[in-house]
């Protein structure tokens, strides 16, 4: 072979494993893998759609403990594009451990409200969740208590039930209570809610609608979404009376609102298939995904004027929010936790 069919042999082999690798690396990069506190129920319809619309595939690892610190452990070497957690205080340790990466976007900013997104860009929520007041409909009249700051009102002594002070969902609404009232009044109202409690707190949010249902308790503190699991829980119908037993009270309806809380998600740090990561991000906060992502688990869109689900419009129609930040409230959680702690509050 003379020199210069050797030269075009090689330059034809060239651009062969050049269109090769090419072609390769752009079916590497047309993917995005996340981690998810979520179960698979809420999302993987959503992702399907995701998939069938960008023809991005999407490979998920579920669970619900640990990805945070999973995440932290592997540093540059995590093949995660992306976390979508289950509550506002796993988006907030991801922020604090690192984790994250602030993104840009347009979309992302025209579709979620400034309180529920991190103001660097670090993070953004993507359903949100009512912490609400369940109330006996046979010992508790309709307008009989209207406020979080009831809660402590010594005519309720003996009959409110509620699970730990110390889980997120108690911690983010004492925080937002420290931001609207100050340490002072918080630890007092704290007080007074514990001298108010039937029991020691225990369970779960459901654990506490069972439990005025028998009669042990007439309020309890509950997220607004478990009202949504219990009425239409037909394997376990017992969940349905449980349900059926309560009024909904949306709290604090004439000042600053009820509280507010969200699952959402990060683009992590070292995300190797960032650019679809933030793709994926935009979809999760546009109008069709807004509507199944909260329509699966009974929650509220995060983006406004998105359709919300027949249950959520029967039994709960619209309300005021309180818009107080999340970064806001976030800062406040170690404040919160410490004065739990003070009052003896789970004790």
């Amino acid at each position: 072979m003379g020199l210069p069919m050797l030269i075009r042999s090689l330059s034809r082999i060239a651009i062969v494993a050049g269109s090769l690798f090419s072609a390769l690396a752009a079916s590497a990069a047309e993917q995005v893998n996340i981690y998810s506190y979520r179960q698979p129920f809420l999302i993987e319809p959503v992702l399907d759609r995701f998939t069938e619309e960008t023809g991005i595939e999407t490979k998920v690892i579920y669970a619900k403990s640990g990805l945070n610190e999973r995440l932290q452990r592997e540093g540059r070497n995590s093949p995660a594009d992306l976390v979508l957690t289950s509550d506002t205080s796993s988006l907030m340790d991801l922020l604090a451990k690192g984790l994250a990466q602030p993104i840009r976007s347009e979309v992302l900013e025209k579709n979620i409200p400034a309180h529920f997104r991190d103001e660097g860009g670090n993070w953004f929520g993507l359903t949100t969740r009512a912490r609400l007041i369940y109330a006996s409909k046979d010992r508790v009249r309709p307008g009989e208590i209207t406020t979080y700051e009831q809660l402590a009102d010594p005519k309720w002594k003996g009959r409110i039930c509620t699970r730990s002070g110390k889980h997120p969902y108690n911690l983010s609404l004492f925080a937002s209570m420290i931001a609207h009232r100050g340490e002072a009044e918080t630890k007092e109202w704290l007080q007074g809610l514990k001298a108010n409690l039937a029991r020691k707190p225990q369970g779960n949010d459901r654990a506490q609608v069972k439990a005025i249902k028998e009669g042990v308790c007439d309020l309890s503190l509950g997220n607004s979404y478990y009202f949504g699991k219990m009425i239409t829980n037909t394997e376990e119908p017992e969940q349905i009376e449980w349900a059926k037993s309560v009024n909904l009270v949306f709290p604090n309806q004439r000042d600053r609102g009820t509280h507010m809380f969200v699952s959402g998600a990060v683009v992590t740090k070292h995300a190797p298939n960032r650019d679809n990561a933030v793709k994926l991000l935009e979809f999760l906060s546009g109008a069709e995904a807004q509507y199944l992502y909260a329509e699966k688990n009974f929650e509220f869109p995060v983006r406004p004027g998105t359709e919300r689900s027949a249950l959520i419009e029967e039994y709960m129609g619209e309300f005021k929010e309180d818009d107080l930040s999340l970064t806001e409230i976030g800062s406040h959680v170690p404040a919160a936790s410490r004065l739990v702690d003070e009052v003896g509050f789970d004790f």
